[in-house]
């Protein structure tokens, strides 16, 4: 009862049992009343009791409450009242408000066990959270707002549980996501703070409410709110939309493939004048790069950050963030904010640090982002934490980018120091607090120079080169000398650190630079001094590190130097230092809580300057190096000979890989040819896909049209058969059929004709043959005639025989008889005067063979024409004779189906005459039955009647 009073406030709550009494008999009420109106005003008193006496109307009520949640769900009015009851005696908000500071310390946590309390009897019957779920898919407003806060405080005392049982209810989450489309805006804003709780260290709800459209409807709401501009509605949709991306691959993923990244560019858009900002736009902008570098964390899959770091510069959102890292008057919380989101934006992305350093502040005259930033850095009056950010900016601006590291290493080097003055570089800035009085801009400033160094043997061997000048008079000295000098003036513990930390990354696989270091007398007795004295705590972490340098200068010697080869250095630190003591000095590192703390995250974050001691990439050197060199220290003469030799292996094996590499570097060019003419090549096979799908589409029209036509030749076939003679078929009309088959005719008649022709010139040349032969039959009656018995009558005959013969093979021959009846005429002449006739005769039978052969040629050239005429006029017949086949088979095709329709429609005739007489004969039943019917003829419209009548009529007749 103590326990209660404390509750309920003591004597100023009234007495006890009148409160309780009268929770009693209202819970009887509930419970026991028939009536509505009864039951609602006794949930209304209830209401109203449950924030003075939560702990009573909790116990009491709560069975009953449940109950008209599932009896009474008809009712908005009394549903709303047991809601707000139950909200008020499970949520813990209510009391933490009333509270004041004169009360006792143990009263919040009371307050918290008695929500949790009573969340754990609410949701110990998992039907009491499905009830719930399904009150808040009510449109009602009295409803649906009370079952949201209830259900967001049941997720507020017992979040895994109510969360494990939403997920398992049938469409649990899906319900709940109505929320953010419902138009009131109390319900929607409510409904983001129930799915932050919901959300919230559950990756099974996150991928649902993401796959669930959320992504999309809480920018929708940002952009209606006023974006940064907007007020606490904008502060509660980021939240949730870090709880959904923050850690969670899939929806990260999702994010950027749904191209949501692009819609966050107008959140950065900033004016102007910065000046006067609300505290809520600051919030609100803070939240919005918390968000953006949720996206790009180095925590992420390598992949993942990659594609968003591409995504944002693409969609103009890095050069959004640029202006802002250049604006004047803007909050140095949201400046610093915004250095670290554009250092992780671009870490590892040579694409977005190249942009970086491409960046240049609006001076007169401009100076890059990058030596704006680093001015910051190694000025003690900037604040820690922007120091802190533009740290790890210029850390990730070099990380993994060998070009951005040489031209930082460049501008240190005295071929590119620019002699004027007028401008200060990257490496002045950075030599400048190395050797400030500032222990933390000497820190900075080793840091910032080591990344430089990270793994690029090529600049460390550069960076010897640097030459500094100390005093007026004295020779300029390197740059490695300098940091060893100041090391051993006894500078600082945050100083010497940093100075370690950059020699040991420097001198880490660098053997030249071990060589120069080595070189100088002093650096070794340094060392080994620093290792070997017992200082205090303070001083251990100095020592780890002169630790870890001189075994860095023993593993990677090349022992060029007589003095300091690697088996004189492990005699030195036997006899100076011990080797267990210096293994043990080298583990002060690792051992160190900083170290841990810095090994976790990239980023730099420090809670004060004081702790500002490891690198995150230097425990990754501390890690790697550690084990190899406490091996080092122990391993003999002959065991270094062999690591030497297996290190010129290497050697060899790496001018190997070098070489392939430069052919895969070639092969990748030769590549990205072929896949450029594999584009083009590709372009031009859509295109001719596209001409090929226009076609198709083309012959699917005709195709179309054709099947329209043949449905539209059916239907006249149908109803039109008396002029079946005038319909198309495939495109060709009958009357065309008659055109063909007439040219046909015309084609054949020609053809007989000119064969007609043909036979005429055969009888014409057999013609000429035989009177040719009768020419020479004549010739020699005339002759034996009119010789009259002379010598050389009979060897005529034999020539005259012979030229007949040989008139039909060769013209040649014949010349020959010429000449030879030439011979016989002129040893004829004295003998009788008509051999001259028969003289005349010979060269008359000449002229006629020679004209009898032109005509033969003409003849044939004649025969060859009319052959050729004769094959095309068959293949015209051929394709007339195929169209006509064609045609007749189309005709034949839609004359079965003109019979088939046609037999359809008899079956169909047949069927309702049969339907007829049955529903006749059911009429006259009914009739005789005395049912009235009503026949179809009076319902039916006049003319439609006067056409039943006159069937009526002709059924009679």
């Amino acid at each position: 009862m103590n326990f209660l009073r404390g509750v309920m406030g003591g004597p100023s709550a009234g007495p006890q049992p009148s409160g309780a009494e009268t929770i009693q008999k209202l819970c009887d009420r509930v419970a026991s009343s028939t009536l509505l109106d009864d039951r609602r005003d006794a949930v209304r008193a209830l209401k109203s009791l449950s924030k003075k006496y939560r702990l009573e109307v909790g116990i009491q009520a709560m069975e009953h409450l449940i109950h008209v949640l599932q009896t009474d769900r008809s009712d908005s009015e009394i549903i709303g009242y047991a809601l707000d009851t139950l909200y008020n005696v499970i949520s813990n908000d209510l009391e933490e408000e009333e509270q004041d500071d004169s009360e006792e310390e143990n009263l919040p946590k009371q307050v918290d066990d008695l929500g949790s309390q009573f969340t754990e009897i609410f949701i110990k019957q998992q039907e009491n959270v499905t009830l719930l779920l399904a009150l808040v898919e009510e449109f009602d407003f009295h409803v649906r707002w009370p079952g949201v806060k209830l259900l967001t405080s049941l997720l507020k005392q017992q979040g895994p549980q109510v969360q494990q049982i939403i997920l398992v209810s049938p469409m649990g989450v899906s319900r709940l996501m109505d929320l953010l489309a419902d138009s009131r805006e109390v319900i929607r804003n409510d409904g983001v703070l129930l799915l932050q709780q919901l959300t919230r260290s559950n990756a099974a709800i996150q991928k649902i409410v993401a796959f669930e459209n959320a992504f999309e409807r809480l920018l929708d709401i940002i952009t209606e709110e006023g974006n940064s501009d907007g007020g606490i509605v904008v502060e509660d949709c980021l939240l949730l939309l870090q709880n959904l991306l923050k850690n969670n691959n899939s929806n990260q993923n999702f994010f950027k493939e749904g191209s949501y990244i692009q819609r966050m560019k107008p959140w950065f858009e900033v004016g102007d004048d910065n000046c006067g900002w609300s505290a809520q736009k600051v919030t609100n902008l803070h939240l919005m790069l918390q968000l953006v570098r949720v996206l790009v964390s180095p925590t992420n899959p390598p992949g993942a950050t990659s594609s968003c770091q591409k995504a944002m510069f693409h969609c103009g959102l890095l050069q959004q963030l640029c202006t802002i890292l250049m604006a004047t008057g803007v909050p140095a919380d949201i400046l610093t904010e915004t250095i670290n989101t554009v250092s992780e934006v671009i870490r590892g992305c040579q694409m977005n640090q190249d942009y970086f350093a491409s960046v240049n502040a609006p001076s007169n005259p401009p100076r890059p982002a990058i030596v704006v930033l680093l001015m910051s850095m190694v000025n003690e009056r900037q604040p820690f934490v922007l120091r802190c950010a533009v740290l790890y900016c210029f850390q990730c601006f070099l990380y993994k980018n060998q070009k951005g590291q040489g031209e930082i290493v460049s501008t240190l080097l005295p071929s590119t120091i620019d002699a004027t003055g007028n401008s200060v570089s990257a490496g002045q800035l950075l030599c400048g607090g190395l050797f400030s009085t500032d222990s933390l801009s000497n820190w900075c400033a080793a840091v910032a120079l080591a990344h430089a160094l990270q793994e690029n043997a090529t600049l460390k061997e550069q960076l010897l080169r640097v030459q500094l000048a100390t005093s007026i008079g004295n020779p300029p000295v390197s740059l490695l000398q300098q940091c060893t000098n100041i090391l051993s003036q006894g500078s600082k513990v945050q100083t010497r650190v940093g100075l370690l930390m950059l020699l040991c990354t420097w001198l880490s696989n660098c053997s030249i630079a071990v060589t120069h270091f080595l070189h100088n007398p002093a650096n070794i007795p340094f060392l080994t001094g620093q290792i070997a004295e017992n200082l205090g705590e303070e001083e251990q972490l100095v020592q780890g590190l002169c630790a870890l340098l001189l075994g860095i200068s023993i593993y990677y010697n090349d022992n060029s130097l007589e003095n300091y080869r690697k088996e004189k250095l492990k005699q030195l630190i036997e006899k100076r230092i011990g080797r267990e003591n210096f293994i043990e000095k080298l583990g002060f590192i690792s051992k160190h809580e900083l170290y841990s703390r810095a090994a976790q995250k990239p980023q730099p974050s420090f809670s004060s300057p004081d702790h500002m001691m490891f690198d995150h990439e230097f425990t990754k050197l501390v890690k790697e190096l550690e084990g190899v060199i406490s091996k080092a220290i122990y391993k003999s003469s002959e065991e270094d000979k062999k690591e030497e030799e297996v290190k010129k292996t290497l050697e060899q094996h790496d001018n190997i890989v070098t070489h392939y590499k430069k052919v895969i570097r070639e092969q990748d060019q030769e590549l990205e040819e072929l896949k450029q003419r594999v584009n083009t090549l590709t372009s031009q096979n859509e295109q001719l896909q596209a001409t090929v799908t226009q076609q198709v589409s083309q012959i699917q029209q005709h195709k179309d049209q054709y099947n329209l036509l043949k449905v539209q030749l059916g239907k006249d076939a149908q109803h039109h058969n008396s002029h079946s003679d005038t319909f198309q078929m495939n495109g060709i009309q009958v009357e065309e059929v008659s055109k063909l088959k007439e040219e046909l005719e015309e084609w054949k008649n020609k053809h007989e004709l000119l064969q007609g022709q043909l036979r005429e010139k055969d009888s014409a040349i057999e013609k000429l043959k035989s009177s040719q032969l009768e020419l020479g039959t004549t010739e020699q009656s005339s002759q034996t005639s009119k010789s009259g018995g002379l010598e050389h009558n009979n060897e005529l005959q034999k020539e005259l025989e012979m030229l007949r013969t040989q008139v039909q093979l060769q013209s040649a021959e014949i010349s020959k008889l010429q000449l030879e009846n030439q011979k016989l005429q002129v040893t004829n002449t004295s003998a009788d005067p008509a051999l001259g006739d028969s003289g005349s005769t010979a060269p008359n039978s000449s002229e006629l063979e020679g004209r009898l052969q032109q005509e033969i040629r003409e003849l044939k050239s004649e025969v060859k024409a009319l052959s050729e005429e004769k094959e095309s006029l068959k293949q015209h017949l051929d394709s007339s004779s195929s169209t006509v086949a064609i045609l007749q088979d189309e005709k034949s095709k839609l004359q079965q189906e003109v019979a088939e329709s046609k037999k359809e429609q008899d079956d169909l005739l047949v069927l309702l005459a049969d339907q007829d007489q049955k529903l006749s004969a059911l009429k006259i039943k009914l009739k005789d039955l005395g049912v009235p019917v009503e026949d179809e003829d009076d319902i039916e419209s006049g003319d439609q009647g006067d056409e039943d009548e006159d069937g009526d009529e002709e059924e009679q007749d």
